[in-house]
């Protein structure tokens, strides 16, 4: 193999798999000299990937970890198998992943051969997950779509359906993407109303980035997160949550999703829970009864009753 560069991008794919290789079966593989083989460890070192060396009769090469990630080669398979994890992690907002899922996503379907794309489709649409049902699930093509166009500077044009159902056409200047860990939110400008808007992901619909650039306007929020938490404040009504909860504080909060925030410890074994939240009685009821620890609700009345009506009715199914 004479050409040197597609030489290095086929030693660094072979150093990237877990073991370790002998100079002369690179040299093999590749089709050159050990000598070449030596020279060439040396061009990667030289572009930052740290490829170590054993001497002896069973020494060899092989690529260790190094500060920063180098640049991946993957082949097809590998490729595909990466593509469709991580629509997997974007596509159900699993908490802690969705966010870096996208980005991710977003950078290697950029780069990704037409083929490919197809065959991460075809398994896409063939597979079908199974989920807590604690949140809307969105299409990851969707939230590619939006991410790229956010990066890009580029508007976006979708159909919106409102919670009553109708439809409506929007052109927006796409800002952040932000997930709550049940549900994905786009924040942008939206061009033909003038003025910022938070749209709930699982109902947009057709989303196409149009060519058009545009300069980034100032969000009048210090970030897209804290933007969507007052927009969430407006359109809904807020209620007062006190409960104690008969575990440790540590114990609850591995169990709470973030956005409803930390249990304070009351002793060893109790902890108290105060917040305000904009989230249903319904939903409220279900996290409670998923902490799988006793718990006794102070606030709001309405809770309280929603929880008795609640325990009767799954104790007339029991029996």
């Amino acid at each position: 193999m004479t050409d040197t560069p597609a030489r290095l991008l086929n030693l660094l794919s072979l150093l990237q798999t877990p073991r370790e290789w002998p100079g002369s079966e690179l040299a093999e593989r590749l089709g050159v000299t050990t000598r070449t083989i030596r020279r060439d460890i040396e061009r990667l070192r030289d572009l930052g990937y740290p490829v170590q060396a054993t001497m002896g009769a069973v020494g060899g090469y092989r690529l260790a970890a190094g500060a920063a990630l180098p640049p991946l080669v993957l082949d097809d398979e590998e490729a595909v198998a990466i593509a469709v994890g991580l629509r997997a992690g974007a596509g159900h907002a699993v908490d802690g992943i969705e966010e870096a899922s996208v980005r991710a996503l977003a950078k290697l379907e950029q780069v990704l051969p037409s083929r490919l794309r197809h065959r991460v489709s075809a398994l896409q649409a063939a597979t079908v997950p199974i989920t807590s049902g604690d949140g809307a699930t969105v299409d990851p093509r969707t939230l590619t779509v939006m991410a790229s166009a956010a990066t890009g500077n580029e508007r976006l044009r979708f159909t919106y359906r409102k919670g009553d159902g109708t439809e409506t056409q929007r052109l927006v200047e796409p800002h952040r993407l932000v997930s709550t860990g049940r549900r994905w939110y786009l924040v942008a400008y939206d061009v033909d109303r003038g003025d910022w808007r938070t749209f709930r992901v699982d109902r947009v619909s057709a989303p196409f980035a149009t060519g058009a650039r545009f300069t980034p306007r100032e969000l009048p929020a210090a970030d897209a997160a804290e933007f969507m938490n007052r927009s969430m404040s407006r359109m809904q009504p807020t209620m007062r949550i006190v409960a104690t909860l008969h575990a440790p504080a540590a114990f609850v909060a591995a169990r709470l999703p973030q956005h409803l925030g930390a249990p304070q410890p009351l002793d060893d074994g109790t902890c108290r829970l105060d917040l305000e939240v904009a989230d249903s009685l319904e939903w409220i009821a279900f996290r409670l009864a998923l902490l799988d620890c006793d718990f006794t609700v102070h606030e709001p009345r309405e809770l309280v009753e929603h929880l008795r009506h609640l325990g009767a009715r799954i104790s007339r199914a029991a029996t």
